[in-house]
């Protein structure tokens, strides 16, 4: 991976392929070679004839590990992955983003609509308007000494996925802990470049697709069938309603 300076921060990237030029920004707990390059995202992408720029969010796996609250959240993403679009002199892209990454994904099309072209948000549905609770109980299941001594079965599943991406759990509990910056109903009903919301059915972290579909201007849902937050994402019927939803809003 390669990396870059974002306000004195290092961010490690990838850029693969050549094309129409799509950003993918991961979810919490997770990384690059966990959500785009182990599920073929990365490899569908560039075989459908788009350049594919994804980035570690701070915090998360190669890029620098921050152990200040105030470091963290949305909107700072955003701006990490505005300046990797600076870095690398693309000036609009389509966006991608899945679970918290959407949120950073929203936040790019709301704040920078004439860098985005398209966006797809993914495992995060109505709770991105919602908010999702529980921030604390998976903070403190990073910091315990154990995953056994862990008995809310959420923070558990989280602290055990983070443990398979080798996460450095500090990082994640500050991470988690940041402020969470609000998205209203009335803000993503200002976005206006075409949006696909899609969610698994089984998904009860992110929230019905339809739901969020409904508050932005001409957006799409998609149903994930049969799948939950973790298995979502690689899903081939998944990948399939990205690249016709692409190729449709080209």
């Amino acid at each position: 991976m390669k990396t870059f300076d974002s306000g004195g921060v290092e961010i490690a990237y990838v850029d693969e392929g050549a094309g129409a030029p799509i950003l993918l920004v991961h979810g919490f707990a997770s990384n690059v070679q966990v959500n785009w390059l182990d599920t073929g995202w990365v490899r569908t992408l560039t075989g459908a004839g788009f350049r594919v720029v994804a980035m570690d969010v701070r915090g998360h796996g190669r890029s620098e590990k921050l152990y200040d609250e105030t470091l963290y959240g949305a909107p700072i993403f955003a701006k990490d992955a505005l300046g990797l679009l600076e870095h690398l002199q693309i000036e609009r892209a389509d966006v991608m983003g899945y679970s918290m990454g959407a949120r950073v994904c929203a936040f790019l099309a709301m704040e920078h609509p004439a860098r985005v072209r398209r966006a797809v948000f993914a495992g995060l549905g109505a709770n991105m308007v919602i908010g999702m609770p529980g921030a604390r109980a998976i903070a403190h299941s990073f910091l315990a000494d154990s995953i056994d001594d862990i008995g809310h079965p959420t923070a558990k599943s989280f602290r055990a996925f983070a443990e398979s991406t080798g996460s450095d759990l500090r990082a994640l509990a500050s991470c988690i802990l940041s402020a969470r910056a609000k998205i209203t109903p009335e803000m993503v009903a200002g976005i206006g470049v075409p949006v696909l919301v899609a969610v698994g059915t089984d998904d009860v972290i992110g929230g019905p697709a339809g739901d969020l579909a409904k508050l932005i201007p001409g957006a799409e849902a998609f149903d994930i069938k049969g799948r939950d937050h973790m298995k979502a994402v690689g899903d081939r019927s998944f990948k399939a309603a990205v690249l016709d939803f692409l190729a449709r809003q080209d």
